[in-house]
Order: structure tokens, then sequence, then C-alpha cells
């Protein structure tokens, strides 16, 4: 581990974890500079339209309350119950603390860290001067022009949300998918609102398990009560008839309410929903731009063939190791999560010293990460960084 005192900080990804990241090291007094591929909050913006299922004192931290305060001492928040949308999240809370004093020079937008490695150090090396070495970051500035960075310590915050897993049959491309994918929906579109004439009167296959296509069947439901033309296939692989697993005595009661919703509509048949379990995609032919797609499904155990105007892939996200492919950062087997430990608020160090992964990402393929996870992440990480393990900026 590089010397803490003064230690230069680089922080991949200016989201939520990202910025809270730079606000806990900037009250340290300690370097850092946040490096941002798109905009500040560019996922949190991407799924903006979408409730969230924890309540907003969940996603907060005392320490970003402060910041805006300090600035603006009128700024109103929402109640600390009340569960908004990721836009409505973003103009309460992230933006205004984007642009506090204490961060706004440390931001770096439109800025892509393309890759991460070790001065003099391939990844093949060994001993013990690797680690005493800098990280050196290959960047990518918004006129395309490259340089070379230098820092003590990287927090790799950049999530997942930007790649999408795949439909076929053992989590690989289905025949025909990877030519057809600018045409297929992987994210959660925003059905109701600025999508809604591209969904309104049309077929859509709706292919996923969890809560992203729990969120997108509700939507589409409500719109075929509107638009009768909207119909409705939802393939899943599991083999129950209600495709979302509740959770016992659930804390958030958002997330409840959202499956309950979702495993009626599979089970009923509402809203023009037609639910088939036991379902994978094995091929998928288009037909045209905007002029549908014809999906071959092994179903049951039998094949069919459905021709439809949309498809609606919420399968799941994973992360990207290409970041740090020159490093010697070793991924847990099922779950493809990057850290040391098993996926979790504590599972941010990684084999490579210096090297931590935080938020979405750390969890890999697990979908079950939180706000509030990634805070207590945060707080872990410094705790390592100045070698203080009783350090809690949080702890009022």
């Amino acid at each position: 581990m590089p010397k803490q005192d003064g230690a230069r900080i680089a922080i991949l990804g200016a989201g939520p974890i990202g910025l809270e990241a730079a606000l806990y090291a900037r009250r340290l007094n300690l370097p850092a500079t946040v490096y941002e591929r798109g905009r500040v909050g560019e996922h949190l913006l991407r799924w903006g339209h979408v409730r969230l299922f924890s309540p907003f004192a969940m996603n907060t931290t005392p320490l970003g309350r402060a910041a805006i305060l300090a600035e603006n001492p009128q700024h109103s928040f929402p109640a600390d119950s009340e569960c908004i949308s990721g836009r409505e999240h973003h103009a309460a809370y992230f933006a205004p603390l984007a642009r506090t004093s204490v961060l706004k020079d440390v931001l770096r937008t439109e800025t892509h860290v393309i890759a991460v490695g070790r001065r003099g150090h391939r990844k093949t090396d060994s001993g013990d001067l690797r680690a005493k070495q800098p990280f050196r970051l290959l960047v990518r500035d918004a006129k395309k022009l490259e340089r070379c960075d230098e820092a003590d310590v990287v927090l790799d915050c950049t999530g997942v949300y930007g790649q999408h897993r795949w439909l076929g049959d053992g989590g690989i491309p289905a025949v025909g998918e990877g030519a057809a994918e600018t045409q297929i929906v992987y994210n959660l579109d925003d059905i109701l609102g600025e999508r809604k004439s591209f969904y309104a009167g049309k077929s859509v296959l709706l292919v996923g398990g969890g809560f992203s296509a729990a969120t997108s069947v509700c939507n589409l439901a409500q719109l075929a009560d509107e638009q009768q033309a909207t119909w409705v296939t939802w393939l899943a692989r599991c083999t129950s008839t209600q495709p979302l697993r509740r959770i016992a005595n659930d804390p958030l009661r958002e997330r409840d309410r959202l499956a309950v919703r979702a495993n009626t509509l599979a089970t009923r048949g509402d809203g023009n929903v037609e639910f088939h379990n036991q379902s994978v995609v094995e091929s998928i032919e288009s037909l045209g731009p905007d002029r549908g797609f014809k999906v071959s499904v092994r179903c049951g155990g039998k094949q069919r063939v459905w021709e439809v105007d949309r498809i609606v892939a919420n399968i799941g996200y994973q992360p990207d190791s290409r970041l740090y492919r020159e490093l010697q950062v070793t991924e847990q087997p099922a779950s493809q999560s990057p850290a040391a430990n098993s996926p979790g608020p504590s599972g941010t160090r990684t084999s490579e010293p210096g090297f931590f992964v935080l938020g979405a990402k750390s969890y890999g393929r697990n979908s079950h990460f939180l706000l509030r996870d990634g805070f207590v992440q945060v707080r872990e990480v410094f705790a390592r960084v100045t070698g203080k393990a009783e350090l809690d900026l949080y702890r009022r």
C-alpha cells in the first residue's frame, strides 16, 4: 500500500458512490480527482424515471447533507421516509452536492479512464516493489486527447449499468442477438414517459425474472390499459409460475409491492400480459429497422416462435473488467465480483494493493446492492487508506 499521508486518490465514476468517496476524501484533506466518462450521475439519470425502493434517508449521508446546507441553508430535502424517483433524487441531493465548492473542482466530466496499470510493472510481474509503485491511468478527455495520470490509490466506482448480459442459453448471446443488439432494449426504458409512443399498441417480448423486469411489466400493463392493442409476452427462466421471489418481512415495502404486482400480472394474465416460465431464447431474427423480430424460444421443453414488434431484455448487468485487466485483480467465479471478499458492504478490497472496487460493481452479478451499502464501503475504504480502523466521519 502506498504512503497514506497525502496519497493521491483517483476515483473512477461520478455516480452516488464515487461522489460520496470524493466528499469523504476531501473532508480528510486528501487530494482526490473524480473521472467521469459522461455526466455527473450518468447511470442515475438513465433510469431516472424509476422510483427507488429505498426511502430518501437511506440514500443520503450526514456528510452530503451538511455540505449542501453549508452553501445553501435554505435547501429543502424530501422527507426521510419518501421514496422518490432517480431524477428527483438527482435534483434534490446529487446535483446540489456536485455543485458544492468542496467537490466541483475535483470533478472531471467527459473524461474516460480507458485502462489502469502499475508504473514499471505488467500483470505478470510479482514482488514487494510492485505495490510501492503508483498506478498509471490512461485518460481520454472530451476532445479525444489522451494522456497518462498517476495515483497512489484507485477507487473503481464505475458501476455495472452500462454492461448488459445476454439472452441466450448459458449466458452467451442467442443466435442473431449480436446483429440485433442495437434494436433490443436492455435497460430500464421510460415506457410511460418519453418512450411511450415506442411501445403503445405494439407487441412486446419481455425477458427477465428480476425487479427490473417487474418494473417494465407493470409499466407495460398500465400502458395496455390505455392502449388495448399493446400486448406483452413475458419470459423467465424460473420454474415457478410466480417469477419474483418475495423477501420475507421485506423492510423495503415498495420493493415488496412491486413483486406482488408483477407476480399477479404473471399468474392472472391481467394487463394483456402472457407469462411463460422455463423459457430460454435460442435465436433472434431482425425483420428490419422498426419492423420487428422473429424470436425462437425453448419454452417448457417445447419450441415456440413469436413475431413481436419490440424486445425488452431486463436480464441483468455485469462488471466490465477490461479497465483493470493489467492489474492483479481476481474475481469470484460465480458472482464475478472483483472484490477479494464476498460481495457485500465490506467487499471492497481487491487482490491488488491500493485498488478498491465500490458500489454495484463490487457486487458483480449480484443485483442486491443498495446505496447505503456503498456508503458503508466508503467508510471502510478510507479507514484502510488512512490506517485508522476506527475512522468514521458519519458518526455524529
